[in-house]
């Protein structure tokens, strides 16, 4: 008689864990890459994720007395 239901989904599973498999290997080159923005004033690399916030936080905290645009010129619109 044919499998029931119980079968079905652990094949499923299976055929699915085998397509959803990580690739093997580190993560650091693809996150170097990533890291695109830089502070002007530091060269502190950000993730290509980053906000503006996040910079106008670094700009304020770490140079204060330097205006936000000279620290991420591509900010200005």
């Amino acid at each position: 008689m044919g499998g029931g239901n119980g079968q079905k989904s652990k094949m499923a599973r299976e055929r699915n864990s085998e397509k959803m498999k990580a690739p093997k290997g580190s993560q650091l080159k693809s996150n170097n890459k990533a890291m695109n923005i830089q502070c002007k004033v530091c060269m502190q690399t950000f993730m290509c994720t980053t906000s503006e916030v996040k910079c106008k936080e670094h700009a304020e905290a770490k140079h204060p007395k330097a205006d936000l645009y000279a620290c991420f010129p591509h900010l200005q619109k």
